[in-house]
């Protein structure tokens, strides 16, 4: 089974959505399964996991129902307020929503690079295995570090890396991006989505060959086993569509043997987040 293990739907609210500012014109309307199921056949995937964009209960409960009604959701990874003092009580209230897999912080957007170091963040992050929920870890390079510590405290705690840590890739810096994700993968317990590479590259001039040096650092950092395709739909549209992002990593491994290929187009996947 082929799953596309990152992507989003959103009914566009200019005021809650103004992350998608004045370039980011092909994105700024609403993205529903609707819009995406014929997209998933076309490339022959059986389905995905929905990952949150905004960061509110409101968010979890509207990507669940969308989930309830669509068999090709497989799971939803949503968010709740891992620092709030009643998170252990927020998670039995979701306990009985299966198709909660994971949570999510936009970490990426703190001013804090140790946010994830945080007392009050890794009290909660220590509340998901319980519940047998996986946490998503989005970050930019420079958070690198702080996520290395964050999985060493907690080594019986699943983690996924979105996006392989967004490098610097219009700008073609390896270091010390590719340095840290070493030591990350490290933690046997981490995994990483080859996800969100188009838009860390020049929207309009990149080329295919421009991923190959961060494909090679993720694929020899932590191999098929740990490594998961996603399209970051409808992000992707930014600079590039559907099927060209799924061509990147299919071209990639083309030389890969049928199980490495069926491991990370979406065996990883439903392993990782119980689907």
């Amino acid at each position: 089974m082929r799953i596309d293990s990152h992507q989003h739907f959103w009914n566009y609210d200019p005021v809650r959505d103004a992350w998608i500012d004045e370039t980011m014109g092909v994105i700024r309307r609403d993205f529903t399964p609707n819009d995406l199921a014929p997209i998933l056949q076309q490339n022959s995937f059986d389905g995905c996991i929905a990952v949150q964009a905004d960061q509110s209960e409101d968010e979890t409960d509207f990507l669940l129902g969308l989930a309830e009604k669509n068999d090709f959701i497989k799971g939803v990874v949503g968010w709740l307020d891992l620092r709030a003092d009643n998170i252990e009580e927020r998670l039995h209230l979701y306990n009985n929503r299966p198709k909660l897999v994971g949570i999510r912080h936009i970490v990426q957007s703190e001013p804090d690079d140790n946010f994830m170091l945080g007392t009050a963040f890794q009290y909660g992050i220590g509340k998901l295995k319980s519940f047998d929920l996986a946490y998503d870890i989005l970050i930019f390079p420079k958070q690198l570090p702080a996520a290395i510590k964050l999985v060493e405290k907690f080594p019986d705690q699943k983690f996924v890396l979105d996006h392989i840590a967004k490098p610097l890739i219009k700008d073609r810096m390896l270091q010390p991006w590719k340095d840290q994700i070493e030591e990350l993968a490290k933690a046997e317990n981490v995994l990483c989505k080859v996800s969100g590479m188009v838009t860390e590259a020049d929207w309009k001039l990149w080329e295919p060959m421009d991923f190959n040096p961060y494909l090679d650092v993720v694929f020899e950092a932590f191999g098929t086993d740990r490594l998961m395709f996603g399209s970051d739909w409808p992000v992707c549209l930014l600079a590039s569509d559907y099927g060209r992002v799924v061509d990147i990593v299919q071209q990639y491994m083309r030389g890969f043997d049928k199980d490495d290929q069926e491991k990370v187009f979406g065996r990883n996947a439903m392993e990782f987040y119980g689907t």
